[in-house]
């Protein structure tokens, strides 16, 4: 078991397996070139798998395969075989925008994947061009309507930004619950390589659009999840998560892993420490005691709350968000 020196037990690894995106989001990557880090210098899937092996034994229970794109790199449903394989119990979900999900998601459903978590923000096919950078949202849709068909349970994100999309709120929550998706609804993270002049929508002016619908009860947080739950009427629940409050900190219990080897014990921190070259020398047990490292050096709370507040230069793209 992986318990940092807060008392919490670490048990789920999300792990990026490219920083390469085939969108352009506004809040995320907006100016970065389409290029990408080249393939030698990111970890094969074998030698992902290795580490995977490692976490596992050391007590991960859920892994998040996220990217950039995941479903940029090839042969994706192999590596999730991998992992289910070893460890069939294991809670095996992935974020993507589901661009390419359509032509994918009877191949990662077969291979053990579980669940998956896409970005919506819109449903207008003009708003999605002006957020994306391209139009993707036709794409976006069917891949959702396909992932759906084949039995995977799929979670819906929404990052609402002023005089962009706050008037959709209702909408992409209304999408989601006809279709049986829960929602969660993401503060604007604000972050150095995001597009300077976004205005993102802090939670209580969330609560107060939704309020004028609808009728619903506060939860709290549920478990080790960031969100902060809501339960309508009907018993359909939403969440929304605040990055710039550390509430969820407290029962955090998740690290995070780079396409390039670097082991990360929190999203708004930049500090890292390197498995790949224990992993490609073929040393299990240098790797076991960097993982235990970074556990036991997991920061208590993110740096985005109170008087000292970072904007934090942690590329979200190289690590999932």
């Amino acid at each position: 078991m992986l318990i940092d020196s807060y008392d919490r037990v670490v048990d789920y690894l999300r792990v990026s397996v490219t920083e390469r995106c085939n969108f352009r989001c506004q809040y995320c990557m907006p100016e970065k070139p389409f290029s990408w880090v080249p393939k030698e210098n990111l970890l094969t899937f074998e030698e992902l798998f290795e580490f995977m092996k490692v976490a596992i034994d050391e007590g991960v229970k859920k892994i998040r395969i996220t990217g950039g794109e995941p479903l940029l790199r090839e042969d994706l449903d192999a590596f999730i075989k991998m992992i289910y394989d070893y460890a069939p119990s294991i809670d095996l979900a992935m974020t993507t925008n589901a661009f390419l999900l359509k032509g994918t998601a009877q191949r990662l459903k077969d291979a053990g994947l579980k669940r998956i978590n896409v970005s919506i923000d819109t449903l207008k096919p003009e708003v999605a061009l002006a957020i994306a950078g391209k139009d993707v949202l036709k794409n976006v849709l069917e891949g959702v309507d396909e992932a759906l068909r084949v039995g995977l349970k799929v979670k819906v994100n929404m990052v609402p930004m002023k005089g962009m999309n706050a008037d959709e709120i209702v909408d992409v929550l209304e999408y989601s619950k006809a279709r049986g998706m829960s929602i969660r609804f993401i503060e604007y993270m604000e972050n150095a390589h995001a597009k300077a002049d976004i205005s993102g929508m802090k939670s209580s002016e969330l609560l107060e659009i939704l309020g004028k619908k609808y009728n619903f009860s506060d939860d709290g947080f549920d478990g080790a999840s960031p969100s902060h739950y809501y339960t309508m009427e009907d018993g359909y629940k939403f969440g929304i998560i605040e990055p710039y409050g550390d509430d969820f900190c407290k029962q955090c219990n998740r690290i995070r892993l780079t396409a390039e080897g670097h082991l990360i014990p929190c999203l708004y921190f930049d500090e890292a420490m390197s498995i790949a070259e224990s992993i490609k020398r073929g040393d299990i047990k240098g790797a076991a005691l960097v993982l235990k490292e970074v556990v036991k050096n997991k920061p208590e709370k993110n740096r985005w709350g109170g008087d000292d507040a970072e904007i934090s230069s942690r590329a979200f793209y190289e690590t999932g968000g």
